[in-house]
């Protein structure tokens, strides 16, 4: 739980900002100028451009906004707002170079520890429990994980390392396929946590129908059933905009799979390995997501069913904040912070599963769900806009449960992410449902 007491708020939002440039360094430092400046991708920023955005949305909020300081260098707003310059053409741009980069945001940070020094969290709003500082930590980690994507798309020899998952747990391959969700109503969302984004207030009721969800993300394994089996070319499984993407995309296997002999092989931050079976599926679009889900008789999840199967514990009646309690996530609970560099295998992290028995619906990889990306109920846009409002509609859907590229300050049982169904880049897998009635020609899991 965030704290209360000004030395805790302190530590908390200085260990969270140092967190959080500490990786931006790390993916920043480990390639030469070239590699910073080059779009590794048309769907990505430069590296560089987002080191000097995160400098330039510290500054704005932290120094400008809560501090009341003049500008450092006004000129270049406009070049680092997101929503002014799609990504395609920010590599046109009279960008900072890399030094002058680094040489900015090491000169907002400095200001901002003395900022944070004198900080007293009360006054206004964006003060009042350190919510301010908590959104840069997380608007930095959310960027760090943008990068690391870049870092997946980069060609070359890997730039990168981390250890390997642990080994799943003995019990891993037994656990039954699917939990059983229970009817009734549930608290969706949050009105008390200090550092939530604005999409996942407020509280409110929502009271679902029972229904079965997997208990584990869809492996590799699962997944390429579906592939041998023809998935991609039968249009049955398809919606009619996926059908159409599936063609126009040429797609017939998730993002960076191969065959190569017998078998298939992926490409893992520059390294060609076997498609790991026990794996979660990742890089794959809602559109594919939703053709499995088809073609095994089932379907996604409604994002309500994904909150309230990794939050509500039917003991007590109420809503937790992850699936495991209240307590922050640690190593044995969760695959977060780019500890490791893929999905831990399905059945990992019991420490960490939802009283329904469902692992890992928290880290690991993003979680396609069926749902439109909407407004909860008496929703109001806080501190700005764009950072949710303007994405409401039909043109996004919701991911849930964060992946191991996300910081856990970034990822919470309300956290709500939000993509178009065609993306593959993101560390999204998924996890399929049925309703609580007896179904008919199911695929194997």
């Amino acid at each position: 739980m965030t704290p209360t007491s000004t030395e805790a708020l302190r530590d908390l939002a200085g260990s969270s900002l140092v967190t959080a440039r500490e990786r931006t360094q790390l993916l920043t430092g480990c390639v030469g100028d070239a590699d910073l400046t080059r779009q590794h991708s048309p769907l990505m920023s430069p590296l560089v451009w987002d080191l000097a955005h995160v400098a330039n949305q510290e500054e704005l909020w932290l120094l400008r906004a809560v501090g009341g300081r003049e500008p450092i260098h006004p000129e270049i707003d406009p070049l680092y707002d997101a929503f002014e310059h799609p990504r395609a053409e920010r590599p046109t741009l009279p960008l900072l170079p890399p030094a002058e980069a680094r040489a900015y945001a090491h000169e907002v940070r400095g200001r901002v520890l003395d900022l944070l020094e004198a900080a007293t969290f009360s006054g206004t709003r964006l003060l009042t429990g350190g919510f301010a500082f908590g959104m840069i930590a997380q608007h930095e980690q959310q960027h760090d994980e943008t990068m690391l994507i870049t870092h997946q798309l980069r060609k070359g020899a890997p730039a990168i390392t981390a250890a390997s998952p642990p080994a799943p747990p003995a019990d891993a391959a037994s656990l039954p396929r699917e939990v059983l969700i229970p009817g009734g109503p549930f608290t969706m969302g949050t009105s008390t946590e200090a550092w939530a984004l604005d999409n996942e207030r407020p509280a409110h009721t929502v009271t679902l129908p029972a229904f079965y969800l997997d208990t584990t993300p869809v492996t590799n394994a699962a997944y390429q059933q579906f592939v041998e089996d023809g998935g991609y070319r039968d249009q049955r499984w398809w919606s009619p905009a996926g059908w159409q993407h599936r063609q126009r995309a040429g797609l017939g296997a998730p993002l960076y799979w191969r065959r190569e002999g017998g078998g298939w092989v992926r490409t893992v931050f520059g390294v060609t390995e076997p498609v790991a079976p026990a794996e979660p599926v990742v890089h794959v679009c809602w559109y594919e997501a939703q053709a499995y889900a088809a073609w095994a008789g089932r379907r996604l999840p409604a994002e309500a069913e994904w909150e309230k199967a990794a939050r509500y514990d039917p003991a007590t009646g109420r809503s937790r904040r992850y699936p495991w309690g209240d307590s922050e996530p640690d190593a044995s609970q969760a695959n977060l912070g780019q500890r490791h560099l893929r999905p831990a295998p399905a059945g990992s992290y019991p420490a960490g599963a939802a009283p329904s028995g469902a692992r890992q619906l928290i880290g690991d990889v993003w979680e396609w769900t069926a749902s439109d990306f909407t407004p909860y109920p008496g929703f109001r846009a806080w501190p700005y806009r764009e950072y949710s409002e303007v994405f409401f509609g039909g043109e996004y859907k919701v991911l849930r449960g964060g992946s191991f590229a996300v910081d856990p300050v970034a990822c919470r049982g309300t956290f709500r992410n939000w993509d178009y169904p065609i993306r593959r880049q993101v560390f999204a897998g998924f996890r399929t449902a049925r309703d609580a009635t007896p179904v008919t020609a199911a695929r194997p899991a």
